[in-house]
């Protein structure tokens, strides 16, 4: 159902952490500092050290990295709640910031999610040997295209449209010579640019179905909650609000490509006009900025996004 002037409140995914993400938040708020003390008890080791002074290559490790953006994320969410009366009608995130997004919406506790998305990071990791996967970005051909490319470009291996980011930015998954001869594809059908990620694995898409199997059996072991705001999922880009499907759209997410750009529209056209991103970086910021130019779009992620946030 539609709401006029509603507020998306939106979270991100793999890719935003930077050393001495959360440190400044929890210095000044005991939110924050609650968040990551319960991090570190529920994983058994100072992530919060690990976010706060790295080194920055054991943060990049995927099996890190992702509790460390989900706990800095729910920490700002926290200081949010707790220092200014904004509250979301609808909230998404962006591949693991749908677990910070199902957080908000009480649907996953903290201490839950936090342990599962580090085994999440774990089965990313493990499911494809290292130097055998890739990923990257197309820049500016239609999703048909791509996705036309990418079936040419196989040759009997995986090599898929993995993020439908919008701003005709299209990122590709697979085996890494199939996503290498997409790559090629690409800069003859006209690319405008064409770059590789810098990923220790090829996220969304078939190759991580070993992953999706054992996240099936890691979430079958937590307790899912009553929703108290409608979730956009990444697999279907539609609000979701039963409980009995979060477990298969999660289990689901790891295979198939985050649809974005038509998450930002169904928040649009569920009548959002605000949209705030919350955690590390600005990268949702920038891409919703282009996908829907007349949402007003803040991020909120230090003490001194506070009195920009208030006032609006």
């Amino acid at each position: 159902m539609a709401s006029s002037g509603a507020v998306a409140f939106v979270f991100p995914g793999q890719g935003s952490q930077y050393v001495g993400m959360g440190k400044e938040l929890c210095a000044q708020f005991a939110a924050a500092k609650q968040v990551f003390s319960k991090a570190d008890e529920a994983l058994g080791f100072s992530l919060s050290d690990l976010c706060f002074a790295g080194p920055e290559a054991d943060l990049k490790l995927t099996e890190h990295t992702q509790p460390a953006i989900l706990t800095t994320s729910v920490a700002a969410l926290r200081v949010l709640e707790s220092e200014t009366a904004l509250r979301p009608n609808f909230v998404a995130g962006h591949s693991l910031g749908e677990y910070s997004a199902l957080v908000c919406a009480g649907a996953l506790s903290f201490r839950d999610a936090v342990r599962v998305v580090r085994e999440r990071g774990r089965l990313m990791q493990a499911a494809v040997p290292e130097g055998k996967g890739a990923m990257a970005v197309v820049l500016g051909l239609a999703a048909d295209a791509v996705a036309a490319l990418c079936e040419e470009a196989s040759g009997g291996e995986v090599v898929a449209p993995a993020n439908y980011n919008g701003g005709g930015q299209i990122v590709i998954a697979g085996a890494k010579y199939a996503v290498a001869r997409a790559k090629a594809l690409a800069e003859k059908r006209g690319a405008k640019r064409v770059m590789d990620l810098p990923v220790s694995a090829p996220f969304h898409c078939e190759l991580m179905r070993p992953a999706a199997e054992g996240l099936k059996k890691i979430l079958s072991e937590v307790e899912v909650h009553p929703f108290t705001v409608g979730v956009v999922t990444n697999v279907e880009a539609e609000v979701n609000l039963e409980q009995g499907r979060v477990k298969s759209l999660l289990t689901d997410q790891a295979v198939r490509p985050v649809r974005w750009e038509e998450s930002v529209r169904k928040l649009d056209a569920l009548g959002c006009r605000r949209a705030l991103e919350i955690g590390p970086g600005k990268v949702l910021k920038g891409l919703i900025k282009r996908i829907v130019p007349q949402l007003a779009v803040d991020n909120f992620e230090t003490p001194e996004d506070l009195t920009r946030v208030k006032a609006g």
